[in-house]
């Protein structure tokens, strides 16, 4: 499976092709909506999440409510397009164009603008921020939405939610299924498992927006009952937990990505890193543990996969910091874009999106899939198979 994205921040709409999902996948508009709707929602969320009320189109693809097998073609529009068409329109305009272009030579830290306009030869940095801009995790997570339609068929659950916001971490809440992490989570304003530090959350949030700042902080994804053997070992590029890594630090501002334990392997000695192997009639084979997070080898062991992201305070700050026009080499004040103080709540939701589009595409990649019936069945016989290897 594969997908591709257009569209800008300000643009007239959002779209991604999808090319790859298996024929028979029951698929409506309202799965994608639900995903859409809580990338939007979160505690320190800005002016935008008003403005923009996202819903999807499915413009190809589907029909009677099943995919056929060909590509999907997902449209989210941009609500306040009404109010940019003159700025970002694609014809030439012939009006003044003092009044509508508003260029931007003055490039934030932290964003695209500088080595994008540097890049690509632009001296209006709006054609960068445009497209750099996280309004396109949109269809990214409409995407991802399709990915987790399947992975459900296939009997494979998957969550996204926050592990920490600003230095407050949430302790590790004992849970039994992934629906039990989801009805707590989604009842969170900060979308965390930890009810005790919501609130401290929350204020942290609070106090970087009164101060003009911004904070991060760190996403956990998990997905349970994949089969043993996704991935492979054979080849660099085929490693399914690299593949996921590559995923979760290309979803704007993430910086780092940890499976399982993570970086605390590095201060442990290995007798409590490596997760020992039991077996019995009933299931297979398992694990004591899941330090390694679901992962050997760049394959899957069968235990729930565990994966985290990092998150950098968005660099958009109404506390600016210091940069250089680059029309008059002059210093100033960073120029202020709408923005959030704290996105970590939505980006739990892109993280998920994007893990799941992973997982997906590793298992129609491995198995027959031109056909949900066909694929179901190949999963079917590779659980058997492990379970009685």
């Amino acid at each position: 499976m594969r997908y591709l994205t257009a569209g800008e921040s300000h643009g007239p709409q959002l779209t991604t092709i999808l090319e790859g999902v298996p024929a028979g996948l029951p698929l409506l508009a309202e799965d994608i909506n639900e995903d859409l709707a809580r990338r939007q929602k979160g505690y320190g969320r800005g002016r935008r999440m008003q403005i923009e009320k996202d819903q999807v189109k499915i413009t190809s693809g589907v029909r009677h409510g099943k995919t056929m097998g060909s590509p999907i073609a997902l449209v989210v529009e941009n609500d306040d397009w009404k109010h940019w068409t003159a700025i970002m329109g694609a014809e030439p305009y012939e009006g003044d164009e003092a009044e509508v272009k508003r260029k931007i030579s003055r490039p934030r830290p932290g964003h695209a603008d500088l080595n994008g306009a540097i890049k690509y030869g632009h001296r209006d940095m709006r054609n960068v921020l445009e497209r750099s801009s996280a309004r396109e995790t949109t269809v990214r997570v409409a995407a991802g939405a399709v990915a987790k339609r399947l992975l459900k068929e296939l009997g494979i659950e998957i969550v996204g939610y926050v592990k920490e916001i600003g230095g407050v971490v949430a302790k590790d809440i004992p849970y039994s299924t992934i629906d039990e992490i989801r009805n707590i989570t989604e009842q969170s304003p900060v979308r965390t498992l930890d009810k005790n530090v919501e609130g401290d959350m929350m204020k942290a949030i609070d106090d970087a927006k009164k101060q003009g700042d911004s904070i991060g902080g760190v996403v956990e994804v998990v997905a349970t009952n994949m089969p043993i053997g996704i991935g492979s070992y054979v080849q660099f590029d085929k490693k399914l937990d690299a593949k996921i890594a590559a995923s979760i630090v290309s979803i704007n501002a993430f910086k780092g990505v940890e499976f399982g334990i993570g970086f605390q392997a590095a201060r442990l000695p290995g007798s409590q890193v490596h997760d020992e192997i039991t077996w019995d009639e009933q299931h297979g084979y398992s694990r004591k543990t899941n330090r390694l997070g679901g992962f050997e080898g760049g394959m899957t062991t069968g235990m729930p996969i565990v994966v985290r992201g990092v998150m950098k305070p968005i660099p958009t700050l109404y506390k600016p910091l210091q940069s250089i026009d680059i029309e008059t080499k002059e210093s100033f004040a960073a120029s202020i874009e709408r923005s959030d103080s704290c996105a970590v709540p939505a980006a739990s939701v892109v993280a998920e999106a994007v893990v799941a589009w992973e997982l997906a595409s590793a298992i129609v990649e491995q198995c027959n899939s031109d056909k949900l019936e066909y694929l179901r069945a190949d999963i079917e016989n590779m659980r058997r198979y492990a379970r009685d290897f």
